[in-house]
């Protein structure tokens, strides 16, 4: 019998006792979701085998049904999921997948089934998740399964879609999120060693992961019981840290992939950046371009998945937004799928969301990923959502191919090659790759010359017609902007609280020498005071303090004054305070706030890291030197307001407030006032650009940590507007109360909405008609987001215009036609969505015989 390569075949042979020498033969293939299956009994009698009768078939017929259902199952039967060397197999069938990263805690449930349906509207097929160790189990023993962090209702809502699940259990995650998901707990746990070969780690780690399963099992998620949850996911790109364990980081992956395995979920490991990932676990990929850098499954019975491909690259304080444009991610997703015979991909994130409260790890923003495919408001991020649109419908269609083809690959140039899928039935797909980033190249593909984009891929789903290119988009340009509903800036509406500058008196403990500062918080508070009385001499006017600090921020006090703030950055420079001050005769007390921005995420040895003060000395004129690092200093963990829960709705009715006069500009005040709801369904932000530092509740909830005052280098804020969920605000009298730590002036503070203000779509009459249409012309698609209509067209040219979306530096050209925006008009205004063909006839006649023609059109919605 002959196989095609694309089929898997088992054979056994089984001894009956029947008193002969009876053995049975069974031949399995597998192809799709179909299973045949040959039996044939025989009889050995020394070198000879002879049928047998009849009867003997009876003898055997359970284990031909159960070694049937074994194998149908082992290869993706109908209530499973297993994998093969091209793809995961899911009730029997291959599937090439599409999914996105949402994560749960970073959204709330409200936000949740919206952000799932234009995630499936978008042509996804699978959303995936983190767990979060440390919001499930913050306390150890305690776990926390409500609001946010209710992880069965995500996957409920999921599946509810249709969607399936990718879990990462992790239970490390890094995911800039602080202490890279693990309870700050553990690392009180004697002798442990996070992430390697240590007993008391991975008691813990086990408990939990273990717990998990049981509560997912409890629910029937996993997709071998029927639920959504297809694959999942056993530590975090261990590989980066692996080697630092030395023999104890290979022991550890190895037990890791076993302890996963033996929870019986019934659905597939993986282990992403491990290219050693033991057997059955596959090893995927993380990275911008999965398609170069992948080295490929570690055996040719696993399946080519990229975990991660990062759709921005994640913002910290102090630094410029990093793009990445909708032409980048497509192009490097289907390099993944044609290169390496890529048949999962997951977007990093597809929506990031917000980092509320001190979930962010050091120095990240409390909005993440906010140019996702949906931003941090859950709206839809142009061009990027639709150009994915475009390519995963493409590629669906090609699925057959893509998924049982023959694969071959050649060269057409020095940057060009032609990957192709062709089955037998004749389904074919190329892709036609052209790697030069500044050239256009014809390649020459089968008898005909296709002109390909600079760094570009076109795909043929038929190997002879291009119907989308990865360099060509088509999607329109979206405008999201912040109108002010609110402006919070009289004097009446605010009230202030000036929090303890610590000294002796104050503190809660003493301790001999410089503790670490996430030692003695216990991840409940950014801030750790060290306090210290200094007696001084008028022998010396001229001294200097000098403060080394492992922290972010510190703020020096000198006998309850600032006398100054110093901070990091994100490139690892470390506060260092050294200025001369005035001392006064006799007692001084310094008073040393030092301010961690979230906890570290990654690394190897995360419970040896050291942060807070580690040296403080005091240098005379003269060359004399007081190390007050090993004095006995006084401590007090967090701030006044914290203790009193301050931000909180009954703690801030305990606290005595003042008015705002002599308030304003100053360090380590609260602020409180009241405001009604925006009205409407718009995302609820409040402006903060001209504040300085600090962190912010609304009725009790923390929207995350800001840091206006640390501007990037282009001399703008990183961020300056903070998302209020809808589901965090009443009606009215919603109480906003926030911690100034540099100072500022709260009534600069805007309550604001954000929307898609306008879109922009520019459209060549070369460009491939879209596969989501019936239409064989190409054109300009505009839709306001819901709830608005386009109210204004304010460009519209049909010839050869100036500009482009992205920079919306728009301009007539030589080639126009002068019927343009009465066409785009009378075809646009008043709709909330429209389209406009790219073709003479619409515009009656072609304005420029000879010349390729475009159609650029800007648009207000409101």
């Amino acid at each position: 019998m002959t196989f095609a390569h694309d089929e898997q075949w088992y054979c056994w042979r089984l001894p009956i006792d029947d008193g002969q020498s009876t053995t049975a033969m069974m031949v399995v293939t597998g192809r799709r979701s179909v299973v045949t299956v040959g039996v044939r009994l025989v009889v050995t009698d020394g070198d000879n085998e002879m049928e047998t009768k009849a009867d003997l078939r009876k003898k055997v017929v359970f284990f031909f049904l159960a070694s049937t259902w074994a194998i149908a199952s082992a290869g993706g039967g109908d209530d499973g999921v297993s994998y093969d060397g091209r793809a995961l197999i899911i009730n029997g069938a291959r599937r090439l997948l599409f999914s996105g990263s949402i994560h749960y805690p970073r959204s709330t449930p409200q936000m949740w089934p919206s952000l799932i349906a234009k995630a499936k509207q978008g042509g996804l097929d699978v959303i995936q998740t983190y767990v979060f160790w440390n919001v499930h189990e913050p306390i150890q023993g305690q776990y926390n399964f409500s609001g946010r962090f209710d992880l069965v209702r995500f996957i409920k809502e999921v599946h509810s879609q249709g969607l399936y699940v990718s879990l990462r259990f992790g239970p490390f995650i890094q995911a800039e999120w602080k202490y890279g998901g693990l309870p700050f707990w553990l690392h009180d746990v004697p002798d442990i060693v996070y992430r390697c070969n240590n007993d008391p780690f991975k008691f813990y780690m086990q408990k939990f992961v273990t717990k998990i399963v049981n509560l997912l099992k409890s629910e029937r998620l996993f997709a071998s019981q029927g639920g959504p949850i297809i694959i999942s996911q056993i530590e975090n790109e261990y590989k980066t840290v692996e080697a630092a364990f030395h023999e104890k980081g290979p022991s550890y992956v190895t037990w890791a992939a076993s302890m996963a395995v033996a929870l019986n979920t019934g659905v597939p490991w993986m282990m992403c950046k491990q290219d050693d990932a033991p057997d059955p676990v596959i090893n995927a990929c993380n990275g911008l371009n999965c398609g170069s850098t992948f080295t490929g499954p570690n055996s040719p019975r696993k399946p080519a998945l990229w975990t991660e491909n990062w759709t921005f690259l994640y913002q910290v304080y102090g630094k410029d937004p990093r793009p990445r444009s909708a032409e980048d991610i497509a192009f490097s997703v289907a390099l993944f799928i044609a290169k390496k015979n890529g048949s999962f991909v997951n977007y990093y994130m597809y929506h990031g969301g917000t980092n509320f409260g001190k979930s962010a790890s050091s120095f990240v923003t409390t909005n993440y990923y906010d140019q996702a495919p949906l931003d941090e408001y859950g709206l839809i991020w142009m061009p990027t959502w639709g150009h994915l649109r475009e390519l995963h419908a493409v590629i669906k269609q090609s699925q057959e191919a893509l998924l049982w083809g023959m694969y071959t690959n050649s060269s057409l140039g020095q940057q060009q090659e032609a990957h192709v899928f062709e089955t037998d039935s004749g389904q074919c797909v190329a892709f036609l790759v052209n790697s030069d980033k500044r050239n256009a190249a014809a390649l020459h593909f089968r008898e005909t010359i296709y002109r390909i984009p600079a760094r570009s891929i076109s795909v043929l789903p038929n190997c002879k017609d291009v119907a989308f290119s990865t360099g060509q988009v088509s999607a329109q340009f979206g405008d999201r902007s912040a109108t002010p509903v609110q402006y919070l800036n009289q004097d009446q509406q605010w009230q202030a609280f000036a929090d303890q500058v610590c000294d002796q008196n104050k503190a809660s403990f003493a301790a001999k020498g410089l503790l670490e500062q996430m030692a003695t918080t216990k991840d409940v508070t950014d801030y750790l005071w060290y306090t210290i009385s200094y007696n001084h001499s008028n022998f010396d006017n001229q001294q200097t303090l000098h403060v080394d600090s492992r922290a972010h921020v510190l703020h020096v006090f000198v006998n309850g004054k600032l006398v100054g703030t110093v901070h990091g950055n994100p490139d690892g420079a470390l506060p260092v305070f050294d200025k001369h001050i005035e001392f006064k005769e006799g007692q001084n007390d310094i008073a040393l706030l030092s301010v961690m921005v979230g906890l570290p995420d990654s690394g190897a040895y995360l419970e040896k890291r050291v942060v807070g003060l580690r040296r403080v000395r005091i240098r005379g004129s003269q060359g004399s030197l007081i190390d007050l690092t090993n004095w006995l200093w006084h401590y007090k963990v967090g701030l006044r307001g914290e203790d009193m829960f301050i931000f909180s709705e009954q703690g801030s009715k305990t606290a005595r407030w003042n008015s705002l006069s002599g308030y304003t500009n100053r360090p380590l005040i609260w602020y409180k006032t009241m405001f009604d709801a925006p009205k409407g369904d718009d995302p609820v932000v409040l402006n903060l650009g001209n504040m300085g530092k600090g962190e912010v509740w609304i009725n009790g909830e923390s929207i995350g940590r800001y840091w206006v005052s640390f501007k990037a280098p282009s001399g703008r804020p990183t961020q300056s507007l903070y998302h209020i969920p809808r589901s965090f605000l009443k009606s009215s009298n919603n109480l906003l109360v926030f911690f100034e730590e540099l100072g500022g002036d709260p009534r600069t503070i805007t309550v604001e909405t954000i929307s898609i203000s306008s879109v922009c779509g520019r459209v060549s009459e070369s460009y491939y008609p879209s596969v989501l249409s019936k239409s064989k012309d190409p054109y300009v698609q505009l839709q306001c987001q819901q709830g608005r209509r386009i109210s204004s067209i304010d460009f519209a040219s049909y010839g050869t215009p100036f500009g482009d979306c992205v920079r919306r530096n728009y301009a007539i050209g030589s080639c126009h036609s002068p019927e343009s925006k009465a066409i785009v008009e009378k075809a646009c205004l008043g709709r909330e969505e429209c389209a406009i063909f790219v073709t003479n006839s619409m515009f009656g006649g072609d304005p420029c015989v000879g010349h390729s023609k475009s159609l650029l059109v800007v648009a207000k919605c409101t």
